[in-house]
């Protein structure tokens, strides 16, 4: 059986953007993470740490550098897959600075990585 964490709002800077200058400063981002674990006990050694998860987030989206949000969010879920105890992982971006910019609520890309 498979559980799902839900980790949201995950905060972080990064330098991405296909505008010019977008790439020249770092910028905001926040990411929303759903995740299928497989939990084999009540025992944390049994299941991927999200603290591992948020980690890796913050690492890839501070060291990394996308032109596109959708290639970012795209290599968010694909290292996700890849922490012990995950098995699929949907990534949503927001680019915070962007829909602000835009006067809109939200801009945000999604993707999905692993079986589900």
């Amino acid at each position: 059986m498979s559980q799902t964490i839900q980790i949201r709002g995950i905060r972080t800077d990064g330098r991405h953007g296909a505008s010019r200058g977008e790439q020249d400063a770092p910028q905001a981002f926040l990411v929303d993470l759903d995740v299928a674990v497989e939990a084999l006990g009540d025992d944390l050694g049994t299941t991927a740490d999200y603290r591992v998860v948020v980690y890796a987030v913050q690492e890839l989206v501070a060291k990394k550098s996308f032109a596109l949000v959708e290639t970012l969010a795209e290599r968010i879920a694909e290292a996700i897959v890849d922490v012990p105890g995950v098995r699929w992982c949907r990534a949503t971006v927001h680019k915070p600075r962007a829909a602000e910019r835009l006067r809109v609520g939200d801009i945000s890309a999604v993707a999905e990585a692993g079986k589900r």
